[in-house]
């Protein structure tokens, strides 16, 4: 389908490149599936013939070309014939990809004084964080696969003891993409099949939230779905380790959706799940205030 002509002549505003979520062979657009912060974050794949936004997933082609035209899906069928587009009916499957040697980015090493500042003004104990999650920092000319990862926090992900991905958290707050992950092709597990966290320590009961330093605020009881956009694989790891599970996203409308249909997904695999909410999000606590809270929930 030529979707760009027929966002030009229905007047949807788009992108293909100049924005934080754009890519080689997508087209951006306002997510119309999204409540509050809509961005870009919607992506037509060209090649795949598929939509799928960052925030919230995957997307029926009618159901969103009716959104965003304003138009009933009839209509948008009828529309989307007129641009060749054949109208799958389930969601792609992934395509399996080549995996890399796994590694960290280029001058990758300790902490420096700008990282152990940063962290400390967001109310994180520095010296505690590197070791209870192995954080490292990278310098001003840090590049994996000619990928930019300066001025950054890279954050380990461990999985079964073994280093298998890994995030990153800009600390100079100017940067567009404030989380850069690995390079899917250099990861071992990717990081959306599995859990952030401290698997040595989880017991029945755990805590869901959305990403690393929610996790850091609120302890080895925590896991991180890595972003709102939780997986099928996470749902399955989360029913096969826990029993009970309170999930705490961040109180924007979005968080608010995506954490409701999770908590209805595990309800559905037999798990206790509740939904808890909070004001703001967790990493922005203070420590005091996370501490009391994990408490409240029974947590000792």
């Amino acid at each position: 389908m030529d979707i760009i002509q027929l966002y030009q002549d229905h007047s949807v505003n788009f992108l293909t490149e100049g924005h934080k979520h754009c890519r080689p062979g997508w087209v951006n657009t306002p997510c119309p599936h999204c409540e509050g912060n809509v961005g870009y974050h919607l992506g037509y794949n060209i090649q795949g013939n598929f939509y799928t936004c960052w925030r919230c997933g995957w997307h029926p082609i009618s159901n969103t070309i009716a959104k965003l035209l304003r138009i009933s899906e009839r209509q948008a069928r009828e529309i989307i014939k007129q641009y060749g587009l054949l109208i799958p009916k389930t969601q792609p499957l992934k395509t399996p990809i080549r995996i890399k040697e796994h590694r960290l980015p280029s001058e990758t090493g300790p902490l420096s004084i700008a990282h152990v500042r940063y962290l400390q003004s967001r109310g994180f104990d520095p010296d505690k964080l590197i070791n209870d999650w192995r954080l490292l920092g990278t310098s001003p000319i840090s590049k994996l696969d000619n990928i930019s990862y300066k001025y950054r926090i890279i954050i380990p992900y461990f999985w079964d003891q073994q280093q298998v991905s890994f995030d990153s958290r800009d600390i100079t707050e100017k940067h567009p993409a404030k989380y850069l992950a690995c390079p899917g092709d250099r990861e071992l597990i990717p990081h959306k099949d599995i859990l952030y966290g401290k698997q040595e320590y989880w017991t029945d009961t755990g805590i869901c939230v959305e990403g690393p330093t929610d996790v850091w605020r609120f302890g080895f009881h925590a896991f991180a779905t890595s972003g709102i956009k939780y997986t099928p694989a996470q749902v399955r790891v989360i029913a096969k380790t826990f029993k009970r599970i309170f999930v705490v996203y961040d109180d924007d409308p979005q968080a608010v959706i995506q954490a409701k249909k999770l908590v209805a997904e595990l309800q559905f695999r037999g798990l206790k799940a509740i939904r808890v909410t909070i004001e703001g999000d967790p990493g922005s606590m203070k420590q005091d205030e996370a501490d009391y809270f994990v408490k409240q929930l029974g947590f000792k």
